[in-house]
C-alpha cells in the first residue's frame, strides 16, 4: 500500500481552518539541531514508551501534532498494517517527517497540515489518536482534548505521553542544575505551555470526556551499566533541551552566567562513571 502523500485539510469542502494554534511557541525552537534532539530522544526512549503502542492492521490512526516525525517512524514500524495520518500545524515540520518516513522506507503514513483545536476531519474518522509530547506547549490541553475526541469512533482510543521535569532529580545533586531546569519550566509557563503537565493527564482526560482513563507511569533510569541512555537520554536529550535555552536564561537575567554554566557542567556531571539520572514520563490511554 503507497500511502505517504501530503495534503492540507483545508482542501477539503466544508471543512474550518482554525488558526488557535498558529500562535503557538515553542520553547524549545525549531533548528535543525532540535529536530535531531527530539529523533535523539525517540530512539533512546522507544522501548520504554512504545513498546505497547501498537494498533491493529487496518485500523485508522490519527497521529495529532507529529513535528518533525520523530514518533511517526516509530508508528509505522510498530503498527505497519494500520494506516496513519500524522497532523501538524507547520507545512516546515511536515516536509521534514515526510523526508524521515520515506528514508525508513515506509509507506502507511500520510500527512496532513491542520489545527489541533480545529482538525477539519468528519466525526468518527479514526479508530485511534495518538499525541506524545504536544499538550505540554499548548495553552489550553483540555480544549485540545475536546476538540479531538468527536474524530474518534465510539470505543475508539486516544494516547497521550508527556513528560514531568519535575520529576527529574540525580547524582550528584546540584542546586545550579535544579534552577537551570526550573528556568525552563518557568520559560515555558511564560509561552503558556506546562513542563509539568505529566502529572495533570488523568484529570485533563476525563475533564475531556473520555472514559476508563489509565495513567503509566516510565521511569527513565540512567547509570553507566546503560551507556546508550547515558548518551541517547542524559546527554542528547534532557541536558541538551535544558542547555538549548541558554539565550533567554541569560538575557532576562534568570541565573547568572556563571551560575548557569555550572548547573550545566553538573548536568553533564551525571554522565560520569559515579553518577545516576532519573526522569519520569507519563503514559495515558482513555476511550470515547
Amino acid at each position: 500500500m503507497k500511502y505517504v502523500e501530503k495534503r492540507s485539510v483545508h482542501e477539503r469542502p466544508g471543512t474550518v481552518w482554525g488558526n488557535a494554534m498558529s500562535g503557538r511557541k515553542y520553547v524549545h525552537g525549531y533548528s535543525k539541531r532540535e529536530a535531531e534532539r527530539l529523533y535523539d530522544q525517540a530512539q533512546a526512549l522507544t522501548e520504554l514508551l512504545h513498546h505497547d503502542t501498537r494498533y491493529p492492521a487496518g485500523s485508522h490512526v490519527l497521529e495529532a501534532g507529529c513535528g518533525t516525525g520523530a514518533q511517526t517512524v516509530i508508528l509505522a514500524r510498530n503498527s505497519p498494517g494500520a494506516r496513519i495520518t500524522s497532523m501538524d500545524i507547520s507545512p516546515e515540520s511536515l516536509e521534514l517527517a515526510e523526508e524521515r518516513v520515506l528514508k525508513e522506507g515506509f509507506s502507511n503514513v500520510r500527512f496532513e497540515t491542520g489545527d489541533l483545536f480545529n482538525p477539519g476531519f468528519d466525526p468518527g474518522s479514526f479508530d485511534h489518536i495518538f499525541l506524545c509530547f504536544v499538550l505540554e506547549h499548548l495553552c489550553e490541553p483540555r480544549r485540545a482534548l475536546e476538540s479531538l475526541r468527536p474524530l474518534l469512533r465510539d470505543g475508539g482510543t486516544i494516547t497521550v505521553i508527556e513528560g514531568d521535569h519535575g520529576s527529574a532529580y540525580f547524582h550528584p545533586d546540584s542546586g545550579c542544575a535544579r534552577r537551570a531546569i526550573g528556568c525552563l519550566v518557568e520559560l515555558q509557563r511564560e509561552m503558556g505551555g506546562n513542563a509539568l503537565i505529566g502529572r495533570e493527564l488523568y484529570p485533563l482526560l476525563t475533564g475531556a470526556g473520555f472514559r476508563d482513563v489509565s495513567v503509566s507511569p516510565r521511569m527513565v533510569y540512567v547509570d553507566a551499566s546503560r551507556p546508550q541512555l547515558v548518551e541517547g537520554f542524559t546527554r542528547l536529550t534532557f541536558t541538551a533541551m535544558v542547555e538549548g535555552v541558554e539565550e533567554d536564561v541569560l538575557s532576562r537575567g534568570m541565573m547568572t552566567r556563571e551560575d548557569w554554566e555550572q548547573g550545566i557542567r553538573d548536568l553533564y556531571r551525571t554522565c560520569e562513571p559515579d553518577g545516576s539520572f532519573c526522569y519520569t514520563f507519563f503514559k495515558a490511554t482513555g476511550v470515547r
